[in-house]
């Protein structure tokens, strides 16, 4: 008996472990458990590369089952039939989606199912359909595309020659004609305002005699001097000159503080001021009434160019009564060398011509008036 002994305990000890090796397997078929399992069919319309019996089934990203066979479809070369056996709770309906994805820098493959719209089971579910190519891995569709494309490279490598030709002949011309291309964007800059900024221009006035009479010219009614009137070219702030289209670039950086007709029209009144006229003349904007107005007309208010540039500026003044009726009429002009083609320079002939005329409009006025 003593003898006997050990050798029944090692018997019981085999059987054991022999017990223990056929649960651990059921187990490992069954993900780690001993409960029950649903099974479904598969069928996929393309290869599955890597699928293996034993591999992970995913519900929504959830480990569900594994897969439990594969095998080649009898009636479709092109088809893969599989089974997979998942929780039965899982909620595997006839509009579940089926693919495969690919986990892991190694790219293992797992069967993945997706939920669909349906919510409650309607009875068996069929055969579940794969999308179509569901098999294909990151590198077959990378493979896929780049032949796609040498394909399509393929049947237009003739017009794509023509357009490379066709873009280095347009690139020589465009070589050939920078500087005319640099000319056009530049005009185009300065049409729409943009490129740099212009340099600030330098604002004159017309300057007149400071010394005022003494005695004072008394006339018989009150003057009302109108707006100047004047053709479109003189409504302008820049120094003008003729001929037109002549070199005015050094006269570029200058201009008038006000328009030529309102510039006239304010000196104008400075100097039947300087005069000491009264009553003192008013502008029509005052509302005061007139006994008399002053019309002028400028007829010219430019540098004249030659050899000798001078400035210009000729005055054509009315003066209606109160019935609108012409009481009298006279021009006034007077021409100014330049001592330097310049800026200063053509102010300073514009302020002396334009001293002598409104001098001479302003002792008319007076005279006719008195």
């Amino acid at each position: 008996m003593e003898t006997r002994a050990p050798f029944v305990i090692v018997g019981a000890f085999i059987l054991a472990a022999i017990a223990a090796v056929f649960g651990f397997v059921y187990w490992l078929n069954n993900t780690g458990g001993l409960g029950a399992r649903t099974s479904y069919n598969i069928q996929f319309s393309g290869p599955v590369p890597g699928l293996l019996v034993g591999a992970a089934v995913l519900f929504n990203g959830i480990r569900v089952g594994e897969v439990t066979s594969l095998a080649l479809a009898a009636d479709s070369p092109r088809k893969v039939n599989a089974v997979i056996a998942v929780l039965p709770d899982t909620p595997v309906r006839a509009d579940t989606k089926v693919g495969l994805d690919f986990q892991g820098l190694t790219g293992v493959p797992v069967v993945a199912l997706e939920g669909g719209a349906q919510l409650a089971a309607s009875g068996p579910v069929p055969t579940l359909i794969a999308e179509p190519g569901a098999g294909q891995s990151m590198t077959q569709a990378a493979r896929d595309a780049l032949r796609r494309v040498d394909t399509i490279l393929a049947d237009n490598a003739e017009p794509l020659q023509s357009t490379i030709a066709n873009l280095k002949t347009f690139s020589d011309g465009l070589a050939r004609n920078t500087g005319k291309l640099d000319n056009i964007v530049a005009g185009l800059e300065r049409m729409t305002g943009g490129g740099p900024a212009a340099a600030p221009k330098i604002v004159y006035d017309l300057t007149l005699p400071k010394q005022r009479a003494t005695a004072p010219r008394q006339l018989k009614g009150q003057l009302v001097l109108a707006d100047p009137s004047a053709i479109l070219m003189f409504d302008t702030q820049r120094i003008l000159v003729t001929p037109p289209g002549g070199d005015a670039s050094a006269f570029a950086d200058v201009q008038w503080g006000d328009s030529i007709p309102k510039l006239v029209q304010a000196k104008l009144l400075q100097s039947f001021e300087n005069d000491n006229v009264t009553p003192s003349p008013a502008r029509e904007i005052d509302g005061i009434e007139a006994d008399y107005r002053l019309l002028v007309e400028i007829r010219t208010f430019q540098i004249a160019l030659g050899d000798q540039p001078r400035a210009e500026i000729g005055l054509s003044a009315k003066i209606l009564g109160k019935d609108g009726h012409v009481v009298a009429a006279r021009s006034f002009e007077d021409k100014r060398a330049l001592a330097e083609s310049n800026g200063p320079a053509a102010v300073k002939a514009f302020s002396e011509a334009f001293s002598t005329v409104a001098s001479n409009l302003v002792g008319w006025t007076g005279e006719i008036l008195r």
